[in-house]
C-alpha cells in the first residue's frame, strides 16, 4: 500500500525562506540608507549653509534657510581668485590624468602581454607602491621637489601625483590587458599589424572600461588633493581649490555662510564628475577583479 508524501510541508518551508529573504533584504536596505544618510548629511549641510545668513547659522546651525541668500554664491563667483584656483585645479587634474593613463597603459601592456625576466619583481614593486601613502613620503618628497626647482609650481604637484597614482592604475589595467586573447594579436600580426598598431587600434578599444576607470580615479584624486599642494605651493596665485578653500576660510572666518558657499562650489565639480561616471568606475573595477 503506497504512503502519500508530505506535500504540505514544502510550501511552508518555501514561505519561511522567502520571508527570511525579505527580512534580510529589508535590513540590508535600511542599513544602506542609514550609511548613505550619514555620508550625505555633511554635504547637504554645507550646500544649504551657503544659502543662509550668518545670523540664521548662529541661531539654528542645523536649520533650513528661511530666506535663500544667493548673494553668498554670487560674491564667491565674482572673485577672480576663485576662478584662478579652478583653473589651477583643472590644469593639475587634467595633466595628472593624461600622464597617468598614458604611462600606466604602456607599463601595464608590457607587464601583461610579454614575458621577460623580472616581470614578477617589477609588478611586485608597483604593488608595493600602494603600501606607501603620501603622508609617509611627504618629507623626502618635499626635499626632492625643492632640489629639482619645482617649488611653488603646478609641475611640482603634478609629477608626484603621477608617481603615486601609477601603482593603482597598473594594477587595475593589467587584468584588462591580460584578458585580451593571444589569438587576436596573432591574427593582427598575420594581417600585417605591428605591435604598436595592435596597441593603438585594438588594445585601447578593448581596454576602454579600465582606462576610463583609472582616468576618473586619477582626476578625482588630483582634484581633491590637499597635503601635497600644501607643502609645494606657497603663492596664492598658484593655489588649487583645496588650498584656496582653506585660505578663504582663514580670511573670512567670521563670515561662515560665505565660507560654506565657497566650500560647496569647490566640491561641486568633483561630485558631478563622480556622479556622471559612477557606473564606469564600478564596472571597471569589477572587470579588473574578474580578470
Amino acid at each position: 500500500m503506497a504512503i502519500a508524501a508530505p506535500v504540505a510541508s514544502r510550501p511552508r518551508r518555501s514561505r519561511r525562506v522567502s520571508e527570511q529573504t525579505r527580512r534580510s533584504s529589508l535590513i540590508s536596505y535600511f542599513v544602506a540608507l542609514v550609511l548613505i544618510g550619514l555620508m550625505l548629511a555633511p554635504v547637504a549641510y554645507i550646500i544649504l549653509g551657503g544659502f543662509r545668513s550668518n545670523s540664521e547659522i548662529t541661531v539654528d546651525p542645523s536649520g533650513f534657510p528661511q530666506a535663500w541668500a544667493w548673494s553668498n554664491f554670487g560674491s564667491v563667483l565674482a572673485s577672480s581668485s576663485f576662478w584662478t584656483q579652478v583653473l589651477n585645479s583643472t590644469i593639475t587634474a587634467v595633466c595628472t590624468t593624461a600622464f597617468v593613463v598614458a604611462l600606466g597603459l604602456m607599463a601595464a601592456y608590457g607587464l601583461s602581454r610579454y614575458a621577460f625576466r623580472g616581470r614578477g619583481i617589477v609588478y611586485g614593486l608597483f604593488t608595493a607602491g600602494l603600501m606607501f601613502p603620501l603622508t609617509v613620503a611627504i618629507t623626502p618628497l618635499y626635499v626632492l621637489v625643492r632640489d629639482l626647482g619645482l617649488m611653488n609650481s603646478l609641475a611640482g604637484v603634478i609629477v608626484p601625483q603621477i608617481a603615486f597614482a601609477l601603482p593603482l592604475t597598473i594594477i587595475v589595467l593589467v587584468p584588462f590587458l591580460a584578458a585580451i586573447p593571444n589569438e587576436l594579436q596573432e591574427a593582427a600580426a598575420i594581417d600585417g599589424l605591428g605591435r604598436l598598431g595592435f596597441f593603438f587600434r585594438m588594445v585601447l578599444r578593448l581596454s576602454l572600461p579600465g582606462v576610463i576607470t583609472v582616468g576618473i580615479l586619477a582626476f578625482i584624486g588630483s582634484w581633491n588633493a590637499y597635503l601635497l599642494p600644501l607643502f609645494i605651493l606657497n603663492g596664492e596665485a598658484s593655489f588649487t581649490l583645496p588650498l584656496g578653500t582653506q585660505a578663504f576660510a582663514s580670511q573670512y572666518a567670521v563670515d561662515t555662510a560665505k565660507v560654506l558657499a565657497f566650500t560647496s562650489l569647490s566640491m561641486i565639480p568633483a561630485l558631478i564628475f563622480f556622479s556622471l561616471f559612477e557606473r564606469r568606475i564600478v564596472g571597471g573595477l569589477t572587470g579588473a577583479v574578474k580578470g
